[in-house]
This record gives C-alpha cells, structure tokens and sequence, in this order.
C-alpha cells in the first residue's frame, strides 16, 4: 500500500468512527456475495456519474450486490460518497473528466482537453485523484475527443501508472487509443462492453443487460457501465431477478482485471 491510499484508508477509517458506521462488519457482510469460481462467467457492473446526489447512489447500495462507483471530482458530495460507498465494500474510481467532440457538452471541473502541457495534465489528474478518496482505478467521463489525441492520452496514463491505478476506457470514442496505450504501458486496463442505459427507458436497459449477460457467458466476463438512474436502478433489480438460477456472478472490476 503506498503512502496516499494509507492516508485515505486512515480518513476513512476516522470518518466511518465519526459518522457511526460499522465498516467493518459491512464489509465481511459484504462478502458473502461476492464468491465466485474463476470458471463461472461474470459481470463488472460500474455506475459513473456519482458525486451529486446519495439518495441515486443509495438506489444501487440497497441492490446488495457488488457494484463499482466511479465518481467525479470536485462536485458537491465527491468524498463523502467516496468513504460512504467504500464503507459498504464497493469499489471506488476517479471518473476523470476529458473533451469531448461536442463543444457544448460540459465534462465539468477537473477536465482534461487536447493540447495540454504534460505538467498542466499531471497537476489536474493529482488534483482530482486527491478528491476522491480510496479510489483504485480511473474511467473516462465523455473523452471522445481527448481519447482520441494519442500524445495527451499517453501523458494522462503516466500519471495513472504512476500513482498505481488501473484504467477502464468507456470507449466514448470507436477511435479511442486509450486501451491500447494503457496495455502499451503495462498499466492493468479493461474496456466498456456495453453502455446500459443510453436511453431511461427500463425495457431498453433491460435489453442491454441481457446483451452483457451474452458477453459475459460468450468471453467469461463483460463490463457494463451505467448511471445513477432510477430507471437503471430498477431495471438491474429486475435482472437479478431473472438470474436467481444462473450461474453468472456480479463481481467488482478488480476481479476481473486482476483474475
């Protein structure tokens, strides 16, 4: 553990004894949902966009099952969401802002775009690491743009690297060159099946969770990524309904990566 992710776990740590939570027990609870054999297919499900509002992001905590958040920097409730959904045994990532194609969309603060200095990249990355506690991993938010600029996106991977993070590439961009530039760089890395939710209607996310469940018993494993939507939350809670019998496994990202 280097020294960063130790100060974090002791903040968390002392906020869990402030705020009354009994991490631990949360955690070893946790864990009874989490076995699975390396044989049986499994899916990552990541939900993006944390960082507004607890009330969205308790909807996918009470789906009991493992989840990773990947939360912004810098928004109104970024580190208290941090140390609430590590406290229930989630995973957290940094849910790195980046440029996209569209000039009127907004990544929000903490952005990176085409034609940043390496310094000026390492300094907002260290910034927006600093404000996501127990973060272990990075996701672009939008990036279609920026993951496409093979110089800015080897840079942002460095820094990645260098503070001991994986990298998931949302594949905003059919022409990303994130993926393969983080393999490049020996970075542990993975990428987006199948976005969920691109349209709140239930029967469509619906639909795209069976399309990931196909992935995962064609491959072994699928990533979906979704967001924190009632209709999202819903519609994976009808899905676990219908694998009550199945042999798939919902596991944090990390397993997969690391398995």
């Amino acid at each position: 553990m280097n020294r960063r992710n130790f100060l974090f776990k002791s903040a968390y740590l002392a906020a869990g004894s402030l705020l009354g939570m009994n991490s631990f027990s949360k955690a070893f609870a946790f864990d009874g949902h989490r076995g699975s054999s390396f044989f049986q297919p499994r899916i990552a499900l990541i939900i993006d966009d944390i960082g507004y509002s607890f009330a969205r992001t308790r909807r996918f905590l009470e789906l009991d099952i493992p989840i990773t958040f990947s939360i912004l920097p810098r928004v109104t409730h970024s580190q208290a969401l941090a140390v609430e959904i590590h406290s229930y045994g989630h995973e957290v990532m940094l849910h790195q802002p980046m440029q996209p194609y569209n000039s009127h969309l907004d990544p929000g603060p903490g952005a990176l775009y085409e034609g940043y200095d390496p310094w000026k990249i390492s300094s907002i990355i260290e910034e927006n690491i600093s404000d996501v506690p127990l973060a272990i991993g990075v996701n672009n938010h939008m990036g279609s743009r920026f993951t496409e600029c093979q110089k800015e996106i080897n840079e942002t991977l460095k820094v990645i690297k260098n503070n001991d993070l994986f990298f998931i590439d949302s594949l905003t961009s059919h022409d990303s060159k994130a993926y393969k530039t983080a393999r490049r760089l020996h970075i542990t890395a993975g990428r987006r099946n199948v976005f969920l939710d691109n349209s709140r209607n239930e029967l469509a996310i619906l639909f795209q969770l069976h399309l990931l469940k196909k992935y995962a018993l064609k491959y072994g494993h699928a990533i979906g990524i979704g967001h924190p939507f009632p209709e999202t939350a819903r519609a994976i809670g009808y899905f676990l309904r219908s694998l009550k019998d199945s042999d798939i496994s919902f596991v944090h990202i990390s397993e997969i990566l690391y398995t």
